[in-house]
């Protein structure tokens, strides 16, 4: 048995309030639980499977490219292979990324205001940055609860 309390694991959820206005604010995956593998092997902590995955892309976002204004096409977690890469969201909150960070974009449906919808992002420091989309059916009831 594992005796080492959950783990959380921090990323950044982009959302859409009431009003059609995205934002992003740091949450945690919480839904860990013990999985035994096998007598003799120690126990290890992991989510449930994720249900509704309906395809995982790779994309390669071009170095100082700047991708204005725009939703997630579908709920997706954005997963950081290499370089670094930038998410703004309307209500002007920046979050900058690397490897190891993770991003939720469930933006969908926002309201077009002063030019803006959803969110812009781009690449950083020059280099170009390999993003992992693993792109989902809705929004998993775990983040659409995450504050």
């Amino acid at each position: 048995m594992n005796s080492s309390p959950p783990p959380r694991a921090p990323y950044w959820r982009v959302w859409r309030d009431a009003d059609g206005i995205s934002h992003q604010s740091q949450a945690w995956v919480n839904s860990f639980e013990v999985l035994h593998l096998a007598d003799g092997i120690q126990s290890i902590w992991r989510t449930p499977t994720q249900e509704g995955t309906t395809g995982i892309v790779l994309i390669k976002v071009e170095p100082d490219g700047d991708y204005d204004w725009h939703e997630n096409p579908v709920p997706q977690w954005i997963v950081p292979l290499s370089g670094r890469w930038f998410v703004e969201t309307m209500d002007g909150h920046r979050v900058e990324m690397g490897p190891g960070e993770l991003s939720f974009g469930g933006d969908q449906g926002c309201r077009r205001t002063e030019g803006r919808l959803g969110h812009r992002s781009g690449a950083l420091d020059g280099q170009p940055a390999m993003l992992m989309l693993i792109q989902l059916e809705r929004i998993p009831p775990e983040v659409a609860a995450a504050s």
